[in-house]
């Protein structure tokens, strides 16, 4: 559809190692085309081209870079209305024999851009994140006002949301209808010297892993991964120079969370420890304390044992040393009744 995002080019003075730096983070392969073109693939679909970046295009200050394609239902008449609009043609229009009609333009600002008509069913990107294919493209330049007049004269863009990057310098978003296809903003400080340009996303399951594999084969971070809303992204150059990014739909937690997730492990590990440490205390102190009661326990049974059979013995023995007394007593009266009885009898 027109002014739907369709193909995407690397131009590299290294294609052989553009071809291994790319497919080892993302799902693509690759496919010849001719002789001097290559190309990326998802799932054995044709999604970017590999152009080598030859000594003239050097000459020219052209450096390694990634440039986005937009569909036109006319290139010829879409190319005439940016040059009346101020862009500046750098290729074409010329025929591609057997798949399309193609383009080459620069914008007011200077940032360049390929337009494109398929001969064949429109591969044209409807604003939808699909892994391994481009999933947005924003535009860094001197007046992302005007650069959004001039495209939204060519292909019918529409502004949709807009924030504050910070100072003023306001991230336009911008797509066709509610389908968002990137964003445009000006240049940030300290990239005043820099020409504008565009920057393509690449949508990979998992940005971090990326990242780390990208890095290990030679990429070289210009911005760290960073939350953004419904996702993640991190922007980089690949071990030619060449400028991309990476974007996928999950979600990372702040660093004030990870850092409180990251103690209340710390804290949890450190509890767990304490109460097995516990644990294992008052398991050895019971242990030791039952040992020891056992010898007092037998000891205490035996004295009573002991004082059972002592009691016995010592009753009859204290009864034996009263009861003659008492008897003495009571048989004392009877003899002296009978001596008197005696007594009076002699009488």
């Amino acid at each position: 559809m027109h002014g739907q995002f369709c193909w995407y080019e690397l131009t590299t003075p290294d294609v052989d190692a553009a071809k291994r730096f790319y497919t080892r983070f993302t799902g693509w392969g690759t496919q010849a085309f001719d002789k001097n073109y290559n190309m990326f693939t998802a799932g054995d679909v044709p999604v970017a081209g590999i152009f080598q970046l030859n000594s003239e295009m050097r000459s020219n200050g052209i450096p390694p870079n990634w440039m986005p394609y937009v569909e036109s239902d006319n290139v010829d008449d879409t190319v005439a209305k940016a040059k009346s609009l101020g862009g500046k043609v750098m290729v074409g229009p010329d025929d591609i024999p057997g798949t399309g009609r193609f383009a080459v333009v620069q914008d007011p600002q200077g940032a360049t851009f390929g337009v494109y008509r398929s001969s064949g069913p429109s591969g044209g990107w409807d604003g939808k994140n699909v892994v391994d294919r481009f999933s947005w493209h924003e535009l860094m330049t001197s007046d992302y006002q005007k650069a959004f007049d001039f495209y939204s004269a060519l292909f019918g863009w529409n502004r949709t949301t807009a924030m504050d990057m910070g100072g003023g310098n306001m991230y336009q978003v911008f797509g066709q209808g509610e389908a968002q296809y990137g964003g445009m903003l000006n240049k940030m400080p300290g990239m005043e010297s820099m020409p504008p340009f565009w920057l393509v996303y690449i949508h990979v399951n998992d940005v971090g892993k990326a990242v780390a594999i990208a890095t290990k084969n030679g990429a070289v971070i210009q911005r760290e991964r960073t939350e953004i809303p419904g996702g993640t992204i991190a922007i980089l150059g690949d071990s030619t120079g060449a400028g991309f990014a990476l974007h996928d739909t999950k979600s990372m937690p702040s660093a004030a969370a990870a850092t409180v997730a990251k103690a209340s492990a710390a804290v949890k590990k450190a509890a767990s420890s304490v109460a097995t440490a516990v644990k294992k205390a008052v398991k050895k102190a019971k242990a030791k304390t039952k040992a020891k009661a056992k010898p007092k326990v037998k000891a205490k049974a035996k004295a009573k044992a002991s004082a059972r059979k002592a009691k016995p013995k010592a009753k009859p023995r204290a009864k034996a040393k009263s009861a003659p007394k008492k008897k003495a007593t009571r048989r004392s009266a009877p003899k002296k009744a009978k001596s008197r009885g005696r007594a009076k009898a002699k009488k």
